[in-house]
C-alpha cells in the first residue's frame, strides 16, 4: 500500500521508500522508526499508527518499542537541547544537581520542550562518557566533568537569542 500519502506530505514518500528498502519487515522496526524520527523530528502517534500498518505490526509492538529507546522523542525538539545523563556514574557524581539547575534556568522539565520552542531538556540512561561524568549534551555537543554552575552557564542565553 506505499505510495502517495493522504496528506500531501512527501516526507511520507521517503518513509515508504525506506520501509521498502526493507521489503516491510517487521524486524526493521527500530531502522524505520529512526528514519521516520530524521523525517518528521519526532513520532507523533499517528505516524506509529502509519509504521504499524505497513509493517502489519499492531500498533502496541510500534508504540513499545519506540518507547523502551530513550533516542525517540514524542514531542517537537526546541531550538537548543540539553540532554543530562542520569547513568550510574553521572548519578553518584552529582547529575541530579544539573539537571535541577537546567531545568530551573530554562524553566522547563525534563522530557519538555518549552512552550516558546526555545529549549528541550531531556534525560538519558546513559551517554557512553561515563569516564567524563557527570555528562550533559548540549546541542549535541557533550560536555564532563561538570558542575550545576557550569551547566548553567552552558544554556545561559538561549531564551533571549534566537536559534544559534
Amino acid at each position: 500500500m506505499p505510495g502517495n500519502h493522504p496528506s500531501g506530505d512527501k516526507r511520507f514518500k521517503l518513509l515508504d521508500a525506506a520501509m521498502k528498502k526493507h521489503q516491510f519487515r517487521a524486524d526493521a522496526l527500530l531502522e524505520v522508526l529512526h528514519t521516520a524520527q530524521e523525517l518528521f523530528g519526532f513520532l507523533q502517534p499517528d505516524l506509529l499508527i502509519y509504521i504499524a500498518r505497513q509493517l502489519k505490526l499492531p500498533p502496541s509492538r510500534v508504540y513499545g518499542v519506540a518507547t523502551f529507546y530513550h533516542f525517540f522523542s514524542f514531542t517537537p525538539k526546541g531550538e537548543h537541547s540539553c540532554v543530562v545523563c542520569l547513568g550510574t556514574a553521572c548519578y553518584v557524581k552529582g547529575a541530579a544537581a544539573l539537571q535541577n539547575a537546567v531545568e530551573k534556568e530554562l524553566d522547563v522539565k525534563a522530557g519538555q520542550t518549552r512552550s516558546d520552542g526555545k529549549a528541550s531538556v531531556s534525560i538519558a540512561r546513559c551517554v557512553g562518557a561515563c569516564g567524563l561524568a557527570p555528562v550533559a549534551v548540549f546541542d549535541g555537543e557533550v560536555a564532563g566533568g561538570l558542575t550545576a554552575e557550569a551547566a548553567v552557564k552552558r544554556v545561559k542565553g538561549w531564551l533571549e537569542h534566537g536559534s544559534g
